[in-house]
């Protein structure tokens, strides 16, 4: 051997070494090995530490159970953390640290929580919310938080989803899985095998067997070659069945290059998130096999019998000379051969069983193996490696027995997680002493070990079965193992820690003091003692821990139960969820109609409703304040260009549209005449603002709905929402159009001279065009809905015309308006002038509670028609006389702007705000600032003064004033 490597034996490639870096330190393995085989190969016994103590651990298991062995893997952006060595695979160039740990796993400060670890037992944190003061220990325990870190640097890698359908899926590549998809390819069904490995096989990749006559290693390459050649029938190795929800749809997370290594691209296709829904899951993903609780069971050396096996026939990885043997049932006597035939040292096998399978003994003793029955492990000796254990024999007697590996056994879990999260209920089997499916609530099935069926003739039956073969001609095994026992030990009783769940430190004392305070529900527990809450969600504990519980309680393991295993079935990264949404494409921005134009124009953006909008248009040296002034002043002055493009539009069209947007809007709709338009207001159930907009009527049966940029496609879906589910008698189709058309907003005094300029077919005179009213026409020789609305409180033409000509109008526009010094304006400036016209913003002058009587429309509640949202203005919460109501704010004594979000107190009240600044900036056209706030009663105060109590004008005062500050009596607007 070459360390812990065995010369011969194993699925490794012995033709290429893999050079890693552990701790600083550089490594080598083989082509085939993972993480954890190469530090077991290099002889590395320390792998990590526990969450709470720091006691130091070594590697437990092999697979997706392993709690210990966690690691950060990767540099910069390909940096993970908390992943398992057992399934990190090794790549030339891996770079990989233990988590929790400083500065390395043999030597951790942090193991000073051990020394005081009667200090801090099961639900301290939750105490020290209660004596002497939580704030004394936040600190530390946030600190403490966590395991690995993430990367700050931006992942380069890809990710993708794909959606698939099929007739059967199988997860699990062992032989009951393998049996499935035969028998289901056999019969021209399309099929998905799932192996979270990277090899199928499961327990044929680390077990003799034979079937069919062939030894499992050949009729394991024969089923997978007749698969492969099946065009229904797709494989995925690496990959996971993550979750199982309604309707048999399962999420599947596919590895493609988890890791990859030195000299891969700049950017790879790292992971593929799946959704399959399958007509039939057959779930075969085998079983997961116990710990046993005695003290000193966590011991670096210390390993799961099955473990030990697959390291030693899988990666000829010998974990150490001298392996000795703790078990409750069968399984393990078969491990002990397999040492054996590498002329490995088995010390001893102790059989807590008084009378095991007396030939299962025999044939060890046969080959010199101390065989201990009736008897227990007490202690282990050793800190950071086995050196050996304390035996208590049948008769009482204390042996100690030198060895470097302990390989335990404490029974077998059927593999539940996906069943149930399926829905499925478990049943407690005492002849396996586990919790198997009982009852399934989807169209699934589960075969095989994940069946409670141990043993290798019964898992290809029932695999077979389960996909509809024929019975008769699934594949036949003489199963070495003719039947299979246990007798449950939950417990050694003698001194010292002994853990139930090795991540989070928690002792099978823990959940007796769980026990003695009343914690006792299963989900109780889990959470006052943090178990199965770890990465490895449990898979190793939760059934040793219900089990201790049930003794405890004086009930049985089933009247105790178990939780739901949720989703996920392992951990998986956010970037595997989040697929190809990320950086922009995570929120996309849309961007205006005119956006090279705007460009083109030194716009600065920003989003808005999802918008990339012009903020506003900075010249040589401007400040963004002195942009927005500018801008301002040259609509109350001149004329200026907005592009209102993201402004809901949408088509309520049919004999019942009149009466839809009765219901819908708090005003009526109905009595509006052809050709005008009007403002109108949205209420949810509630009665509070949702959205508001002007509306045109197009004809009797058409009418245009205009809402902010941020609800059109809200409302769009609100407004069918109704349609489909409340008012289904109504004949009205709804169509939004938000997106086909542009909108280019000219406002200012001389707004009209430049569109008359531009060229229209149609008179605009302030007579025979009148505020509030639209056209329809030629605009500079392109089709245009002109509307005569206005934000500003200036004479403003919204022009409107197909998207794909916005660039041709912008330009004709700015072509005509040269002579008037026509200016781009963009929202910073817009927000402004509405600001002085006291025009309510939703969404920034209201919130979640605001009624339209709060804002001044108590005309509302005059209305006999129904609509959305009436009843609920009735109820004596939106009744109250010191509700917040929509008001003009004034600083006194200055003419400095007021800052946002300022909380305002009366001069006779108490400590409480009494309301707060929604909207504020200082007005270029008044020469002071202006606001619009919310303040209690406040349509009744106007005059009344009131301090400013937060923020950076704290101590000033300030009055409420009528809404309008600017042209009050709208001359302007009507002009």
């Amino acid at each position: 051997m070459s360390g812990r490597r065995l010369p011969l034996g194993g699925r490794i490639d012995r033709t290429r070494r893999v050079r890693f870096h552990y701790e600083g330190r550089i490594l080598e393995g083989f082509a085939g090995d993972t993480l954890a085989s190469a530090l077991l190969a290099s002889g590395v016994t320390v792998v990590g530490r526990s969450f709470k103590y720091h006691r130091p651990r070594g590697v437990l298991a092999a697979g997706v159970e392993e709690p210990c062995a966690l690691m950060q893997v990767g540099v910069a952006g390909r940096s993970t953390p908390n992943l398992r060595a057992t399934e990190v695979e090794l790549v030339d160039g891996l770079q990989a640290r233990p988590v929790n740990c400083w500065p390395s796993a043999r030597f951790d400060v942090g193991a000073i929580n051990n020394v005081i670890s009667r200090f801090i037992p099961a639900g301290f944190y939750y105490k020290t919310f209660m004596w002497p003061d939580w704030h004394l220990f936040e600190p530390i325990i946030r600190k403490a938080a966590g395991l690995g870190t993430m990367s700050r640097d931006a992942d380069p890698d890809r990710y993708e989803h794909r959606y698939a359908h099929c007739d059967v899926l199988v997860v699990g590549s062992g032989p009951a899985g393998l049996a499935a998809a035969l028998a289901a390819t056999r019969q021209g069904r399309r099929v998905m095998l799932l192996e979270q490995d990277t090899a199928l096989g499961g327990s044929l990749l680390s077990a003799s067997a034979r079937i069919d006559g062939l030894d499992g290693g050949e009729w394991l390459e024969g089923v997978k070659g007749e698969l492969e050649a099946a065009a229904e029938t797709k494989i995925l190795t690496r990959t996971t069945a993550v979750g199982y929800f309604d309707h048999n749809s399962v999420n599947l997370v596919e590895r493609l290059a988890d890791h990859p290594g030195a000299g891969a691209p700049e950017v790879v296709l790292r992971q593929r998130l799946w959704t399959v829904r399958a007509s039939r899951v057959v779930l075969a993903a085998g079983a997961l096999e116990r710990p046993l609780v005695f003290p000193g069971n966590d011991a670096p050396g210390v390993m799961l019998a099955s473990a030990v096996r697959q390291y030693l026939t899988r990666w000829a990885v010998l974990p150490g000379d001298a392996t000795s043997l703790f078990t409750n049932n069968d399984s393990a006597y078969g491990v002990a051969h397999a040492l054996l035939d590498v002329d490995a040292q088995v010390p001893c096998l102790v059989d807590s069983r008084r009378a095991p399978p007396p030939e299962l003994v025999e044939a060890l003793v046969a080959r010199g193996v101390r065989v201990f029955t009736g008897a227990a492990i007490i202690r282990t000796h050793g800190a950071h490696g086995l050196r050996g254990v304390t035996v208590r024999t049948e008769d009482r007697r204390l042996v100690r027995i030198s060895c470097e590996v302990l390989a335990m056994s404490g029974g077998w879990n059927p593999t539940v997680h996906l069943f149930s999260q399926s829905g499925g209920k478990l049943a407690w089997d005492a002849r396996i002493a586990a919790f198997r499916p009982d009852v399934s609530v989807q169209a699934e099935v589960s075969v095989g070990a994940a069946d409670g069926e141990f043993t290798l003739d019964a898992a290809l039956a029932g695999g077979w079965k389960a996909a509809g073969g024929e019975a008769g001609e699934a594949p036949v095994a003489l199963d070495a193992d003719p039947g299979w026992s246990i007798e449950p030990l939950w417990r050694v009783d003698a001194e010292g820690k002994a853990f139930v769940d090795f991540q989070h430190d928690v002792t099978a004392g823990d959940i007796a003091l769980a026990q003695r305070e009343a914690f006792v529900s299963v989900e109780h527990l889990k959470r006052y003692t943090t178990l199965g809450m770890a990465p490895d969600q449990g898979k190793t504990s939760n059934v040793n821990a219900l089990a201790i519980m049930a003794g405890l309680t004086g009930q049985g393991v089933a009247e105790t139960g178990t939780t739901r295993f949720r989703f996920p079935y392992t951990p998986l990264s956010l970037a595997a969820l989040g697929g190809q949404t990320r950086g922009s494409v995570f929120r996309p921005s849309r961007r205006l109609p005119t956006h090279e134009r705007q460009e083109a124009a030194g716009a600065v953006f920003e989003e808005y409703g999802g918008w990339l909008r012009p903020a506003y248009y900075p010249r040589h040296g401007e400040s963004p304040h002195a942009a927005e002034q500018r801008e301002a002043r040259v609509v109350r002055e001149g004329v200026g260009l907005f592009e209102g493009s993201p402004l809901g539009k949408i088509e309520v069209v049919g004999p019942d549209a009149a009466e839809f947007l009765d219901r819908i809007y708090a005003n009526t709709m109905s009595t509006l005449k052809v050709g005008r338009a009007r403002y109108g207001l949205m209420l949810n159930e509630l009665g509070v603002l949702i959205d508001d907009g002007v509306t045109l009527r197009l004809a009797e049966d058409r009418f245009l709905v205009g809402t902010t940029g941020g609800g059109a496609d809200r409302i769009a879906a609100w407004l069918e929402e109704w349609l489909q589910c409340e008012w289904r008698d109504l004949k009205v189709l709804v169509a939004p159009i938000t997106t086909a058309w542009a909108v280019l907003t000219l406002s200012g005094p001389r707004a009209r001279e430049v569109l008359r300029a531009t060229g229209v077919d149609f008179p605009i005179s302030a007579e025979e065009f009148p505020h509030m009213t639209f056209k329809e026409g030629q605009v500079a020789d392109i089709p245009a809905k002109v509307v005569r609305a206005s934000f500003t409180g200036e004479v403003t033409y919204e022009i409107n015309v197909p998207a794909d000509r916005a660039d041709e109008l912008w330009d004709r526009l700015i072509k005509a308006g040269r002579p008037c010094d026509i200016t781009p304006v963009g929202i910073d400036a817009w927000m402004l002038l509405r600001t002085e016209k006291g025009f309510m913003h939703i969404g920034a002058d209201t919130d979640g509670e605001t009624s339209p009587v709060d804002v001044g429309w108590g005309q509302v509640l005059k209305r006999t028609h129904d609509f959305v949202g009436r009843r609920s203005l009735s109820r004596p919460a939106n009744t109250r006389e010191d509700r917040l109501q929509f008001v003009g704010l004034e600083r006194v004594g200055s003419t400095e702007a007021l800052p946002i979000g300022a909380h305002l107190r009366g001069q006779s009240q108490g400590e409480g705000s009494e309301g707060y600044v929604t909207s504020a900036g200082f007005s270029p056209a008044l020469g002071r600032g202006v606001a619009l706030g919310m303040v209690r009663r406040g349509r009744v105060r106007l005059g009344e003064e009131f301090d400013v109590v937060t923020g950076a004008a704290k101590g000033t005062r300030v009055r409420i004033i009528p809404l309008a500050a600017y042209d009050i009596g709208g001359d302007r607007l009507n002009g």
